[in-house]
């Protein structure tokens, strides 16, 4: 069964209701907040390993509790919003949240969204403190040491700039990166010439990936939000 603590932070009763017995029916712990001064205290006083936060808080927006909870804490945080444009979707993961569920959703969504996190994190943990000069994710390999690319065993000659991608994508594997959070990495700015250029390695990054495995597409494009490496099963 699992233990792990997560903060509920919504306002709506039913929806509270709904999420909270689902999670404690999986053996996960709940706190509830139901605003955003309520949620900020209870963030630094309950540790949770996981929040999901409604962005339409009556006090605040949920924006905000998650730039003031990234000022101290990396706890994960999935936002689950009635907010469906990928504007709102954008604002989110820029400002620290790490996965975004729309509303209405499905009780085995949100919890296959955050038996995800956690895999997430405990390979980030484990990754932390044994660090490994590779990466492997099915077919693909990138050996940190040679800065060099493989898949099936077989290198693939990339650029710089494509290497410096995989390697990001990879450092935050499962999680959706925006295009604006690549960009100021990877180039430190983020104009639109940035997110143009960043759409064509890319495409050529994934071109030489596929070119050697056409059974890998480790790379998931999020239309209008930006990228994130998949898992191999």
């Amino acid at each position: 069964m699992n233990n792990q603590v997560i903060l509920v932070v919504e306002d709506e009763s039913a929806i509270c209701n709904l999420v909270t017995t689902t999670l404690e029916a999986e053996g996960y712990r709940c706190h509830v907040a139901r605003n955003g001064k309520q949620a900020l205290i209870e963030a630094g006083t309950c540790y949770p390993a996981l929040i999901l936060l409604d962005l339409g808080l009556p006090d605040m927006d949920g924006i905000d509790v998650i730039k003031k909870i990234r000022s101290w804490s990396q706890v994960p945080i999935t936002v689950i919003s009635a907010r469906s444009e990928d504007k709102d979707k954008i604002d989110a993961l820029d400002a620290g949240a790490d996965d975004y569920l729309t509303k209405p959703f499905s009780t085995a969504e949100l919890l296959a969204r955050i038996r995800g996190t956690f895999r997430r994190i405990q390979y980030m943990q484990s990754d932390t403190a044994k660090p490994e000069p590779f990466f492997q994710n099915g077919s693909l390999k990138i050996d940190y040491n040679m800065q060099t690319i493989y898949v099936r065993e077989q290198e693939i000659h990339v650029t710089p700039i494509e290497y410096k991608i995989l390697c990001l994508l990879a450092k935050n594997i499962g999680r959706v990166l925006t295009n604006t959070y690549i960009t100021k990495e990877i180039w430190g700015s983020s104009v639109e010439g940035d997110i143009a250029s960043l759409r064509v390695h890319i495409a050529t990054v994934r071109k030489k990936i596929e070119k050697a495995d056409s059974s890998n597409s480790c790379i998931r494009t999020h239309i209008g939000i930006g990228y994130c490496m998949v898992k191999a099963e």
